[in-house]
């Protein structure tokens, strides 16, 4: 038996323990209604990173029922959790870190004996329900009371005056990787998909919204001038996905299933930036099937949100920083969309596959690019992620520059960089190079319908592609070195550089003023989009030995007075500006990057300006620590825990 059929057995003999189909995703092709239960997670997708044994016992359906408690910054009540379980089973482990558990219960609410373990550094602590065991369909239900502490990294609490409005308080989730088990007991693993529900209460004057079906679109009234939100996701997704929103919010719509969610004030900038969103659902469902999780919408969150963007099903939570008024930043929304097919659909079953997630997110992202502002804007962008990975492959060790790695025993965090992201989109495009757009998009297509609702590893990504688009071809096998990609670091021989044409006088331009001391004036700035001023801050002397300057002072400021860059409104643009002239100690700058740096915690920015900062030596070191024990406060945990590991906790 092949490989291919290795990996589909293996799933099925696990489901057939715990009683339940894997394949009733599809009846001949890809079926529009998600499983009843997903199927479980095969031999070859054991995760390092969850404490919970799935193959004796699985939560399938969590049920929350929570208060948020903005004075005490916690969320207390309880998880009903749905569990399938082996014959005989007599426990099950979930993944709990920093949470306060009160009392575990049966259905019908007799106590169940508890036992939490030794606390690690990354995974937290097992938590180990005890029940009798007992035939039958292998169904119960657990009932833990719990509530969550005030530093629960999954969750930031913001005060009245970290929000737009000023007026009332904020709360938001980010559960990537493994800190939904920071507020949720469950497991926490990307291959143990589960439905949801929740029941919220919150302040009445709040809006609650959750990454569910809206099931109580104005809420319900509730004792003490609280509001009740109920929300239902029927389709079973990755633990991490679970997300929830509090705060003063706004709705504006783009048409009849997407639209965008903000605080009242920055309504009406959210709903023009991203009013193409609309049609990158249209291009996208042309790509590769339908969109099968009802409405789109995004949420603009306050800036202390530490990533880009983030995936959450029907509910795309988003960085500010896109605002830059011109819609340039907008392929940030065509990625998080995509990921309603690469992630939530078919997701990386362990952390070491992050790049079934991200590299085909990224590609999928370029090709929604493609169809909505044409080919050129999206090779531009191609060869501008092309460039950072040749960065991130000089600066990894040679084991983390491959595309499947082995995280056992290290933060998941760190297999998040350019290498899933970028090398992943290179691979699939020379996949598509190599044998033609028709054949690679009809495969991808199959792949997203075959593999609907169940978690993916690299090998059975291999055995599908082979299956299904290779088809024996020893040629075809031979030209595309799967394995080589996945298995080996860095970039295989085939491996093609994308350009763009685009570019050509943008670097003429910036060999002309950085190396061959030009005026400012004579930078074409003005004709330019927001890719092409990219390139030209991205430019950089062949050779250039670590903390040279390159710049003098006065050309340095011939730049940012000719171009306006201590004004300029697109964070890009601010990041990479500030990238050169921090490098060179210009100190006008620092102005503009203590502005920077408090007014936004995205870790894309934040971390890199204080590494630049950091390599200055004494001016810069004193320069970081002056600036980040005022902008601390405002970033989300994931941020200040990375840039604690470089500057120190103030």
């Amino acid at each position: 038996m092949k490989r291919k059929a290795f990996g589909l057995v293996s799933a099925l003999a696990l489901a057939a323990a715990l009683g339940v189909s894997a394949c009733s995703t599809t009846t001949g092709g890809a079926s529009m209604t998600p499983p009843a239960i997903a199927p479980a997670p095969g031999p070859q997708a054991v995760d390092s990173h969850t404490y919970g044994r799935p193959e004796i016992a699985r939560v399938v359906d969590v049920a929350l029922d929570l208060t948020a408690n903005f004075q005490a910054k916690t969320l207390s009540g309880t998880a009903t959790l749905d569990l399938l379980t082996a014959p005989n089973a007599g426990e099950v482990i979930l993944d709990i870190r920093n949470l306060d558990i009160q009392s575990v219960s049966d259905a019908a609410g007799q106590p169940l004996r508890f036992d939490i373990g030794a606390d690690d550094a990354i995974k937290g602590q097992p938590l180990t329900v005890h029940f009798p065991a007992a035939e039958g369909d292998g169904r119960r239900k657990i009932i833990v009371r719990y509530s969550t502490r005030p530093d629960a990294a999954a969750l930031q609490w913001l005060t009245p005056a970290q929000t737009a409005g000023g007026q009332k308080p904020y709360l938001f989730s980010q559960g990537q990787a493994i800190l939904t088990r920071t507020r949720v007991p469950t497991q926490d693993s990307p291959g143990i998909r589960q439905t949801y529900s929740a029941r919220i209460t919150a302040p009445a004057d709040l809006t609650v919204v959750m990454s569910a079906d809206h099931l109580t679109p104005q809420g319900e009234a509730a004792p003490n001038g609280q509001k009740t939100w109920r929300f239902r996701m029927n389709n079973p997704i990755p633990p991490y996905l679970i997300a929830l929103g509090v705060g003063e919010l706004a709705f504006a719509p783009f048409d009849n299933r997407t639209g965008v969610w903000t605080e009242p004030s920055r309504l009406a900038a959210a709903q023009w930036e991203l009013e193409p969103t609309a049609a990158m659902v249209t291009a996208a469902e042309k790509l590769y099937g339908p969109y099968r999780w009802g409405r789109y919408d995004l949420l603009v969150l306050p800036p202390s949100f530490p990533f880009g963007g983030m995936e959450n099903p029907k509910l795309t939570f988003a960085t500010p920083t896109i605002i830059a008024g011109d819609r340039s930043l907008v392929s940030l929304v065509a990625h998080e969309l995509a990921h309603s097919w690469s992630g939530n659909l078919v997701t990386n079953a362990t952390w070491n596959d992050f790049w079934l997630n991200e590299g085909f997110t990224s590609y999928f992202e370029n090709r929604i690019m493609e169809s909505v502002y044409g080919h050129d804007l999206a090779v531009q962008e191609q060869v501008l992620a092309w460039d950072g990975l040749q960065d991130e492959l000089k600066s990894l060790p040679a084991d983390d520059t491959k595309l499947h790695l082995n995280l056992t025993g290290r933060d998941p965090d760190d297999g998040m960089n350019t290498i899933a992201y970028d090398k992943g989109a290179a691979f699939l495009r020379t996949i598509e190079g190599i044998a033609g757009r028709e054949k690679f998009d009809a495969w991808m297509r199959g792949y997203f319908d075959r593999n609907a609702y169940r978690p993916m590893t690299t090998a059975m990504f291999l055995d599908d592609i082979r299956a299904h688009l290779v088809k024996g071809d020893a040629r075809l096998e031979t030209a595309l070195k799967l394995d080589e990609w996945v298995y080996q670091p860095g970039l295989p021989s085939n491996a093609v550089a994308p350009v763009s044409h685009a570019f050509e006088p943008v670097d003429v331009a910036a060999v002309a003023f950085f190396q061959n001391k030009g005026p400012a004036s004579a930078i074409p700035w003005s004709g330019w989009n927001t890719q092409q001023r990219q390139r030209f801050l991205s430019w950089r002397p062949q050779g250039l030995a670590a903390n040279a300057d390159w710049l003098t002072d006065a050309q340095l400021g011939d730049l940012q007075s000719t171009l306006n860059l201590a004004n300029e409104g697109n964070s890009e643009l601010i990041f990479a500006w500030l990238q050169i002239a921090l490098a060179h100690r210009y100190q006008p700058s620092v102005v503009t990057a203590e502005k920077f740096l408090t007014s936004q915690g995205r870790r894309k920015f934040v971390l890199p300006l204080f590494q630049t900062l950091w390599n200055e030596g004494d001016w810069g070191r004193a320069q970081a620590r002056r600036i980040y024990a005022e902008a601390r406060p405002l970033y989300h945990p994931v941020t200040a825990g990375s840039v604690d590991a470089l500057v120190g906790r103030p």
